[in-house]
């Protein structure tokens, strides 16, 4: 039993030994360091314009700055598109989550109604002026008329 232990004591050593054989570098292998000069034009080429300090709403060059578009990465589904153009009076179908020909249809007159790019397709731009149909806004002097009756 002393002897298993001695061999897997051992066994350990020269494993953990054998881990620890990483090459050094030599003097001569390991780079100089960099003049600040060289650092600091570095660092003002490999921050894109929209990154740089921005000095009374220009960039240090003196360039006017052009606002970002938006990130969107949301994609509706079939459902929420087909909701928000019944919402918007545009598409009269069953609300099935397949986009057929008359959801096609009413999408392109949305779009054409917009002044967007009619292609019958729901892209980025045209989900955000028809995601505002997605959930309408209730007038509740209205909803409340038709309670009444």
């Amino acid at each position: 039993m002393k002897r298993r232990g001695f061999i897997i004591l051992v066994f350990i050593f020269m494993v953990s030994l054998s881990a620890c054989g990483k090459k050094q570098q030599t003097q001569e292998e390991i780079p100089e360091p960099m003049p600040m000069e060289e650092l600091s034009k570095l660092s003002t080429e490999a921050v894109p314009m929209s990154q740089k300090e921005v000095v009374g709403g220009q960039a240090a060059t003196g360039a006017p700055l052009e606002p970002l578009p938006p990130v969107t990465s949301y994609k509706p589904t079939s459902q929420e598109i087909q909701i928000a153009l019944k919402n918007a009076g545009y598409y009269t179908g069953e609300i099935d989550g397949k986009i057929g020909p008359l959801s096609k249809k009413a999408i392109g007159e949305f779009q054409k109604a917009n002044n967007l790019k009619i292609d019958g397709v729901v892209g980025p731009k045209t989900w955000e002026v028809l995601s505002k149909y997605l959930n309408p806004v209730v007038d509740t002097a209205t909803a409340a008329k038709k309670k009444k009756r």
